[in-house]
This record gives C-alpha cells, sequence and structure tokens, in this order.
C-alpha cells in the first residue's frame, strides 16, 4: 500500500489573503535546560490543509465537530484540471470518476490551479457528491469565493481546501482526511491522506 501525504505543513503553509498565519511558542526547551520540549501554537482555523463546515458561510449550518465522518473517509478520485471548472468539466469529473470506481463518485478532488465556478457548483450539488477537495486555499475564485461556498455547503458538501496533489497520479484512491474536533468551529485543519493499493491488499 502506497500512502500520499496531500497536507501542508502547517507553519510554513499558505494562508488566504486577510487571514492570521500559524505562529509557535516554545514553552519549555531541552536545549535551555528544561526536562522537555514543549510547544504552543496559534493558527486561524482555515490556514493550510483544512475543512470547511456549513457554519462558515450559514449561521445555522453545521459546526465541524458535528459533521458526518463518513464524508472525510470513503473512495475519492483525483481528476487534473487548470482554470476555470464549469458545469461540463464537473459533469465529466463526475463521469470520470463513475467509470473508475463507483463509491469514488462521492469525493472529487481537484489537482491543479483550478477555479470552481457557481455552475460547477450546481452540477456537484445536483450530483450530491459528499466532498470536494482543492489545491488552492479556497472554492470558488479567491477575490469572490462567497456564492460557490453558499452553492456547495447549502447542499452539505463539505470542501477540503488547501491540499497538495502534485505527486498524486489521476485515479482512485482511498482519502482520509478527518478534521480536528473544534466544537462550535466553522472548519479546522486536518492531515489529509491518500491511499493506494488498498483493495489489493484486501484480496491477498
Amino acid at each position: 500500500m502506497q500512502i500520499y501525504d496531500i497536507s501542508q505543513e502547517v507553519f510554513g503553509s499558505r494562508v488566504y489573503p486577510g487571514d492570521p498565519s500559524s505562529a509557535r511558542e516554545s514553552l519549555l526547551s531541552m536545549e535551555k535546560g528544561d526536562a522537555c520540549n514543549l510547544t504552543a501554537f496559534s493558527m486561524c482555523a482555515h490556514n493550510g490543509t483544512h475543512v470547511d463546515a456549513p457554519f462558515h458561510f450559514y449561521q445555522e449550518g453545521k459546526t465541524v465537530d458535528q459533521m458526518e465522518l463518513s464524508a472525510y473517509v470513503g473512495w475519492a478520485c483525483v481528476v487534473a484540471h487548470t482554470g476555470e471548472v464549469t458545469a461540463e468539466h464537473a459533469r465529466h469529473m463526475l463521469e470520470t470518476a463513475l467509470l473508475r470506481k463507483r463509491e469514488a463518485v462521492k469525493r472529487i478532488l481537484i489537482k491543479g490551479r483550478a477555479v470552481v465556478t457557481a455552475q460547477a457548483a450546481a452540477v456537484f450539488a445536483e450530483e450530491g457528491i459528499s466532498l470536494l477537495g482543492n489545491e488552492s486555499q479556497t472554492v470558488g475564485p479567491e477575490e469572490n469565493p462567497e456564492e460557490v461556498h453558499l452553492r456547495l455547503l447549502g447542499a452539505g458538501i463539505t470542501l477540503l481546501e488547501g491540499i497538495c496533489l502534485g505527486q498524486v497520479p489521476e485515479g482512485v484512491y482511498f482519502l482520509c482526511a478527518a478534521p480536528l474536533k473544534l466544537g462550535g468551529a466553522d472548519g479546522a485543519p486536518c492531515r489529509a491522506v491518500l491511499l493506494k493499493g488498498l483493495e489489493e491488499e484486501k484480496e491477498t
């Protein structure tokens, strides 16, 4: 089985414009004579690789601790795309996932510098997928991501943003991207990984 780490390192991670960067503080240091090393840190819930919960754009929406973990764990399809993702592109992504593995159509991970349009979001929402992942720090245009978020989160689709798929070939993988259980939060960082060869191991 091969494991792909598709997460950013937290303290050097990308930050959405205007959000605070992650910061680390050394509370205890063995180099300074302390009995152990002890670190404290602060970060925005949307730094680096993270998930968005509906509460991010809906006041009455579910917070990250209320989300079902099944959305973040399961078969997923990695598809490559550059530029705007139109409705036609979205349909093609779903068709590709369906042909490769029926269960993988529920989780679409877009590899490349892609921008999901409102029309594409409507297609994903109509299909009823569980999760949409992308490499940028936001789904939709960076300067105006609200409409795309509202369409996707309003349809109960969880968003996995800031993933790193540069070394991952297109195809089907088993995704594990459970977020930290931050009570009442609109999002949370996660350590996202893709597993390849899981089915082959089951068969042996």
